[in-house]
């Protein structure tokens, strides 16, 4: 079992920058961010691997950007020239095997982007 804490989230206006961090007790093949807008399904934004491979969505491609440090087991996500549709509940996900499922999942942060 693996647990991710994530921290980071908070309230800014369209145009701003925040950056979500991600704790995991223990090592993984594959880190994620998914996120949740309110009465929407979820949506995956980006994931980075072992070999430090990174991909992203449509939606944030140019905009974030996902890392990690391996030795401190922590995911970063740097969000820049947020959108009011950037709000919602932000998850990370991790998995000792796939990028393309994960089987472990923190509770979430909450982003807001208000003006």
């Amino acid at each position: 079992q693996v647990q991710l804490v994530e921290s980071g989230g908070g309230s800014v206006q369209p145009g701003g920058s925040l950056r979500l961090s991600c704790v995991a007790s223990g090592r993984v093949y594959c880190m994620g961010w998914i996120r949740q807008a309110p009465g929407k399904e979820r949506e995956w934004i980006a994931s980075v691997d072992t070999y430090n491979t990174t991909t992203y969505s449509d939606s944030v491609k140019g905009r974030f950007t996902i890392s990690q440090d391996s030795a401190k087991n922590t995911l970063y996500l740097r969000m820049n020239s947020l959108k009011l549709e950037d709000t919602g509940m932000y998850y990370c996900a991790a998995d000792r095997d796939y990028c393309s499922r994960f089987a472990y999942w923190g509770q979430g942060t909450q982003v807001t982007v208000s003006s």
